[in-house]
């Protein structure tokens, strides 16, 4: 009888132990979602902060280009504005996209380009760009670690009685980016 009641103490402590141990493994990667989505509006608003300054310097030179510079400014607007993780992503989706059309146009400009300013603002540009790729992949397999780990079973049982919910906000390629580009010379 005492090896019976020692045995269930054994195994309701070790169960109780386990949820522990599973609601904190949860808890952490939660809290590593929030950290990662930090890092990504890190370097979103770097872009931001940049986008006015490569405007400006490109409306010196490309004065009847307003419509590609209007857009631009409008979706830094929508980023700016946007208050949900999913209307970020999608407003810094568009601004990259309206971003390429920008230096597309900066291509008709020789003087532009030459110009030590714009090299500066494109480079600091280029780089902004590389480390928001960088932190939206960071991002994306923090959610998926997430997601998968509140999935999988026995911590799916923890994870629906505490609460945890999938995340489906993750940064997913614009459809343009699925046709190869088209270079002309």
């Amino acid at each position: 009888m005492k090896i019976a009641l020692i045995v269930i103490l054994a195994l309701a402590v070790l169960t109780i132990g386990w949820g522990v141990a599973t609601n904190n493994r949860l808890v952490a990667l939660n809290e590593s979602i929030n950290g990662a989505w930090a890092q990504v509006e890190t370097v979103l608003q770097r872009r931001y902060d940049l986008i006015p300054n490569l405007v400006n310097t490109v409306k010196g030179y490309a004065k009847h280009e307003s419509g590609v510079l209007e857009e631009v400014t409008r979706l830094r607007s929508q980023w700016g504005e946007a208050k949900t993780t999913d209307n970020k992503i999608a407003a810094a989706n568009q601004l990259e996209g309206a971003l390429s059309r920008l230096m597309v146009v900066i291509e008709k400009y020789p003087d532009l380009k030459a110009n030590q300013n714009f090299l500066a603002l494109q480079d600091e540009l280029a780089g902004t760009e590389n480390r928001i790729a960088v932190e939206r992949r960071r991002y994306n397999e923090t959610v998926q670690q997430y997601n998968i780990a509140i999935a999988q079973f026995p911590a799916s049982i923890v994870a629906g009685f505490h609460g945890f919910q999938h995340r489906d906000a993750y940064f997913k390629a614009d459809e343009a980016a699925q046709r190869a580009p088209q270079v002309n010379f």
